[in-house]
């Protein structure tokens, strides 16, 4: 265990609604929900302004709408999310060698490897340098992060909760289990409704009756590995090193369906086009994979998977869409399918394509995803998405439909802007 508080824990505000709030000016200050649009859509991330009103991630839109009519609804911006979450990632390596992401925007770093303190230092220069830390994260990307730190990966993490939002946490060393006594046990990782249940059975309801419950009692309800797993927590034992490099285990795509999808030609060129997303996921990472996996859940919620593993491993579009093609051949979709997904794993960095032993050869992946030009336009056009005007400049899509967009036009730098539509195929709007 460390004896001075070395970790620090960094966890961005509200994030994708952060970066909607900073790249539009109008919505700053208001509610804003980014996630699924549609009426099976899941909310991602809630701004602060939204989530006063009961709205939280992972709630259905369906309910968000219902209790927040009037927040903006957004459907994601990755390519903005993914190049804030570099930047930040950048400014926490120029602090320690030793940063492990735990996502686009959480993560670890270990300040005894840091080249800015001395190791082991005190409290006050610790602080110091997590409240720099904010500051530079805030000066790159005009996004406030909330930061604990503490003597291991669970106090700094409780600490960043403790933080939130746009604060700075510090628990001293020696200080950790009396922070944690009074604190529910759904404080502790892991501890979801059914174990809060069975722990509640038992009389143990805060970390301080986790301290002192009877060991074999611990046991009997919860497994001898859970048991003891909470127990070392209660007691704020936990030596988990900040590791800078994770493999990821495999890559997907999934998309889920407004309606429930029965045409099996549109359900096929949907696995070409997300296999095309994967493989080129791969090669941005210069992987190779030997599994092509296909998960589709039906109208009644049933999931299904299936998976094939190469003799070799591949990169290629043609081979992935091929064999999930072909996977998919064998699922019967006749009800419908609510969730299509394409996924990878199994990598390497070498290739080493196989004859294709599931069926024929790889046919061409190009067969359209919609079957009108209009649905294909109209798709495109997501609330929230970047555009240009060849007249009016730049902006981003506030509606569609009925053959109209409405598109404001303003950008992080202008203050609120404009509001003006035109037509769907108007050919100076485009998607950026």
């Amino acid at each position: 265990m460390r004896s001075w508080p070395s970790i620090l824990h960094l966890d961005l505000d509200a994030f994708f609604a952060s970066v909607e709030q900073r790249d539009k000016p109008s919505l700053r200050g208001k509610p804003v929900i980014v996630g699924g649009i549609g009426s099976r859509g899941v909310v991602s991330t809630a701004s602060y302004e939204a989530r006063e009103y009961g709205v939280h991630s992972a709630m259905a839109t369906a309910e968000a709408r219902r209790r927040c009519p009037h927040a903006a609804y957004l459907s994601g911006r990755f390519h903005a999310y993914r190049e804030a979450s570099e930047s930040v990632m950048t400014v926490l390596r120029s602090v320690s060698p030793l940063v492990e992401p735990l996502s686009l925007d959480e993560a670890f770093v270990d300040l005894g490897a840091s080249w800015l303190i001395p190791s082991p230092s005190d409290d006050a220069t610790v602080l110091q340098l997590a409240q720099e830390i904010r500051a530079a994260v805030f000066a790159e990307t005009r996004l406030t992060a909330s930061v604990g730190v503490g003597t291991s990966k669970f106090i700094a993490k409780l600490a960043t909760n403790l933080a939130k939002p746009d604060g700075c946490h510090l628990v001293p060393a020696g200080t950790e289990i009396d922070l944690l006594a009074p604190m529910p046990v759904s404080a502790i990782p892991g501890v979801g409704p059914a174990t809060r249940e069975r722990l509640d059975r038992i009389g143990i309801r805060t970390i301080a009756d986790l301290q002192n419950a009877r060991p074999g009692e611990l046991r009997r309800e919860l497994g001898q590995a859970a048991a003891a797993g909470l127990v070392e927590l209660a007691h704020a034992r936990d030596d988990r090193a900040v590791v800078a490099h994770r493999d990821a285990k495999s890559i997907s795509v999934e998309d889920t369906f407004e309606h429930d999808e029965t045409d099996r030609r549109q359900l096929e060129a949907i696995c070409a086009r997300d296999a095309g997303e994967v493989a080129h996921r791969l090669d941005r990472a210069g992987l190779f994979a030997r599994t092509i996996t296909v998960k589709v859940r039906l109208a009644d919620f049933t999931t299904l998977s299936r998976s094939h593993t190469l003799d070799g491993a591949t990169d290629s579009p043609e081979s992935i869409a091929s064999i999930a093609r072909q996977l998919l051949d064998g699922i019967d979709v006749s009800d419908g399918v609510r969730l299509l997904g394409v996924g990878v794993s199994g990598f390497s960095t070498t290739a080493q394509e196989e004859l294709f032993s599931v069926g024929e050869k790889p046919t061409s992946t190009s067969a359209p995803v919609v079957s009108t030009r209009e649905r294909r336009r109209s798709t495109n056009w997501r609330p929230g998405a970047d555009v240009t005007h060849e007249i009016h400049g730049p902006g981003w899509v506030w509606g569609s439909g009925r053959k109209v967009v409405t598109v404001r036009f303003e950008t992080a730098d202008t203050g609120p802007g404009p509001v003006r539509s035109f037509a769907i195929d108007d050919p100076q709007l485009h998607l950026v």
